[in-house]
């Protein structure tokens, strides 16, 4: 190793060395140059000239190491170094002047010798440094690996072709293929525009291409689609720059270069956020995400801990999925405190344990039960965890004095017809209806995220992979979409802009149909002809999802792609009375109780065997409170006073045959 320090220390003197003789002789022969011309070639004083030489050449070196011009890497000159060399000619041109006319008394030197050398000085010092580098991009050229076509020929495209200049990159851009029409037969920064982008395709062949870049950022899905088919139909590999809102300081990489993804072409346009805001809001305090290894969670808690809370407790019930996290946060390398919980959050003993060991000041309550149809079989486990797991977790950060409690909610809670719907759409009310003045409560709604876990798209994507048929419920189905990150950001913004009791819809855009989606898919996996089996719907989905109610009145906030809802309200005893009776129906384990007490309390919840008026088809009768043992009513609710209630009589449903008794 020190022999090849030796070596390399060695070959830079010597390159220095050359450097320096070879700009000296630039430097001896614009003077000679300027002299010549200046007396129509003839020499009529010599020594005249040689005694300017030296002052020359000792003004010009020492002016140029100011503007970094004795390096020798001149295969990456651009326009900075030659305003660098303007500025130290003319200079230079003026310090020689000063010192010969003034200095030394010379002025037999004609005044226009000065400009002469200057001028003839500059050329010479550009030219050579321009002169390397065409002579470096040939060789590259012609040992590059892989044959480059740009789709685009703006500012994107003009910055990777300064990448593919270097070297070390391994590509070389051939051509680039633009629909603008003033673009035909222009050339960017050397490399010509071969025609509009419909003939791509043959581009590709003629050139031999190897592969097509989509130098596009600012490219709408639509227009992203028309890309991604035509460069299919040429038969070359793809990828593209990242999007607008992904890049940094408006710099574009080869390294940022990747494969076209599903969000770009079903397309969501993400706006600058402030979120400053959230910064000051989180930083240096104790935040809790619950449900953290889920898909939200999880990008809730990458999202925290870049605005350095004091210390971010990562909680979920998933012994695997907290480990997975624990590892996906460690690669971070940040030096920011965090804690991984495997806690049930129905379990008050152990959050309050939880909550006062930390100290939570934030949560943001993303632990939910989501899987619709799931969820239709597993009516109470639903009601328990939402909507009483809910509870639990309210009634312990109100008693541990948290200052914030942020929960994520669904477009499914907006009329809902399944359960895991009716259970968000309840945890929105209780929200809204909390009585703790200490606490300020925020619900976010939205809609589905791409690419979460076990949605669609993972199952398509996995479909293709197997060549199977390509499941839908139904042709006409239509859904909300938005990438994890936006809808975590916007999530965050939310947290601050929230005012107590607030339910907040993101703005989703407009409603995908599931079909379109399916076909996108296939078109970035290259396959053809997709199969399509429609099996119908599944319980508790619907056709299409809404983001508000119609008795909603829908205000603006402060961030622009955020709204709060406006909306009659419940009591919070009256709340809470049908929670107590809707705990009771829970505890008993009926569907058909907790399906009509759900009801009872979101009337726009339909179900089947729910009549058009919203009352239940099943027939209840009252049980005696004697022939049941004791069952707690609700966990322990923030200070009052409220008034106090009864709960009502037990529910059983019954069987409408022969000897049931009547309403």
């Amino acid at each position: 190793m020190t022999k090849i320090n030796k070596e390399s220390a060695t070959l830079l003197r010597c390159q220095s060395f050359l450097v320096l003789v070879l700009q000296i002789g630039l430097i001896l022969c614009s003077l000679i140059c300027a002299w010549l011309l200046r007396f129509e070639f003839q020499v009529p004083d010599p020594s005249l000239l040689w005694a300017a030489v030296p002052i020359l050449i000792i003004v010009r070196l020492a002016v140029m190491p100011f503007f970094n011009l004795m390096h020798g890497w001149w295969r990456y000159t651009g326009i900075s170094d030659a305003v660098d060399i303007l500025k130290a000619v003319l200079i230079g041109s003026f310090a020689f002047l000063v010192i010969v006319r003034y200095g030394f008394g010379l002025k037999a030197i004609p005044p226009s010798i000065y400009a002469l050398e200057g001028l003839i000085t500059f050329t010479f010092l550009t030219g050579v440094r321009v002169l390397s580098r065409m002579l470096a991009e040939t060789v590259r050229t012609h040992s590059a690996s892989k044959r480059l076509l740009l789709v685009g020929a703006g500012h994107a495209a003009q910055m990777i072709i300064r990448e593919t200049q270097i070297a070390e990159a391994g590509y070389a851009v051939i051509g680039c293929v633009d629909d603008d029409p003033l673009k035909k037969g222009l050339r960017v920064l050397g490399v010509p525009v071969l025609g509009p982008v419909e003939a791509l395709a043959k581009v590709v062949r003629e050139q031999k291409i190897d592969e097509v870049l989509i130098a596009i950022p600012s490219a709408t899905p639509k227009q992203m689609c028309r890309l991604v088919a035509i460069c299919k139909e040429g038969s070359a590999a793809f990828r593209t720059v990242p999007a607008l809102s992904e890049l940094i300081a408006g710099r574009v990489t080869l390294q940022q270069v990747r494969e076209v993804s599903l969000t770009d072409l079903l397309g969501r346009i993400p706006v600058d956020l402030d979120l400053e805001p959230v910064r000051e809001q989180i930083r240096d305090r104790v935040v809790m995400v619950t449900g953290a290894a889920g898909s939200i969670g999880s990008e809730l808690c990458r999202q925290i801990k870049t605005y350095q809370p004091k210390l971010l407790v990562c909680l979920d019930q998933d012994e695997t999925g907290i480990f997975h996290l624990q590892h996906q946060l460690a690669q971070g390398g940040s030096g920011e405190q965090k804690v991984f919980c495997v806690a049930d959050c129905c379990n008050q003993e152990r959050m309050r344990k939880i909550f006062l060991t930390y100290g939570v000041e934030i949560v943001f309550h993303a632990a939910a039960y989501k899987h619709v149809p799931v969820m239709e079989s597993n009516v109470d486990e639903a009601v328990s965890n939402n909507v009483f797991g809910l509870l639990t977790l309210l009634n312990v950060a109100q008693s541990s004095n948290c200052s914030t409690f942020v929960m994520i909610s669904s477009d499914k809670a907006v009329n809902p017809t399944s359960v895991m719907g009716c259970t968000k759409r309840i945890g929105e009310l209780i929200l809204a209806a909390w009585p703790g003045e200490r606490l300020r409560c925020v619900s976010v709604r939205f809609g589905n995220v791409l690419g979460s876990n076990g949605s669609v798209i993972p199952i398509f994507q996995e479909q293709i992979r197997q060549n199977q048929p390509i499941t839908i419920t139904d042709p006409e189905i239509t859904r909300f979409f938005m990438t994890i990150s936006e809808a975590v950001s916007l999530v965050l913004q939310a947290s601050v802009i929230g005012r107590k009791g607030d339910i907040l819809v993101l703005d989703m855009g407009e409603p995908v149909r599931i079909v379109e989606l399916a076909k996108t898919l296939v078109r970035l996996s290259g396959k053809s002809s997709p199969e399509f089996k429609f099996i119908g719907l599944r319980p508790g989905e619907k056709l299409f999802e809404e983001l508000f109610y119609p008795d909603e009145r829908v205000l603006p906030s402060a961030c622009e792609k955020i709204a709060c809802t406006e909306s009659v309200r419940f009591a919070w005893p009256a709340l809470k009375r049908r929670l107590d009776e809707l705990s009771v129906a829970t505890w008993l384990g009926k569907r058909d109780s907790i399906l009509a007490q759900l009801k009872q309390t979101v009337p726009q919840f339909t179900y089947p065997g729910c009549d058009q008026t919203g009352t239940t088809t099943v027939r209840l009768r009252p049980i005696a409170v004697e022939a049941r043992p004791e069952i707690p009513t609700l966990v322990d609710m923030p200070e009052g006073p409220y008034p106090t209630w009864q709960v009502n009589p037990w529910l059983e449903p019954m069987s409408s045959g022969p000897g049931a008794g009547g309403e």
